[in-house]
């Protein structure tokens, strides 16, 4: 199986916020976004794979900055790490000025997609190779995360993290 580049899984959807998808203080909804970002990391992890992709988990989520009604709201994800079967997908959130049209990060993600078959068992993907210097760094971060999830799953033991163990010990 050929290695891609994160790139090519690359997946931008841009919407309206809606008076009906906001809260009583006209902020989107938590939940909205959660839905957004989770089918556009859908499309970044099917794209990588071409296959049928389901979610694993919701590794980490930030609420950095309130998104009003009316906003341009552009969600950008794209795989980060590919592992056996799984792929972390990357999400980044902007919203954009409507004077100046000016892109500003308001959140951001990180979802785990296992690839499966019309059966629903867990299928390999194709590895990920880095561009630039970003998608390098979310690719490092990528293996630092899964190792701490399988600890604390009680998958791993500690002693055998070893790139989670040089971050606090620099071995």
């Amino acid at each position: 199986m050929t290695a891609k580049h994160p790139i090519d899984s690359l997946t931008t959807v841009t919407d309206l916020v809606l008076p009906g998808e906001t809260n009583p203080l006209n902020n989107l909804f938590g939940g909205e976004l959660l839905s957004r970002m989770d089918r556009a990391a859908s499309i970044a992890a099917r794209r990588h794979c071409r296959r049928i992709v389901v979610t694993a988990s919701v590794n980490h989520v930030a609420f950095n900055k309130a998104v009003p009604t009316g906003s341009v709201v552009t969600i950008e994800a794209k795989v980060s790490r590919a592992f056996t079967s799984s792929m972390e997908v990357y999400i980044d959130v902007w919203i954009e000025d409507r004077e100046s049209g000016f892109r500003t990060k308001a959140n951001e993600g990180i979802y785990t997609f296992v690839a499966v078959d019309n059966t629903g068992s867990p299928i390999k993907v194709p590895e990920i190779d880095p561009q630039t210097e970003l998608e390098k760094e979310r690719f490092e971060g990528a293996l630092r995360r899964k190792q701490l999830s399988l600890i604390l799953a009680g998958r791993m033991k500690p002693t055998d993290a070893k790139e989670l163990k040089a971050l606090f010990l620099g071995e």
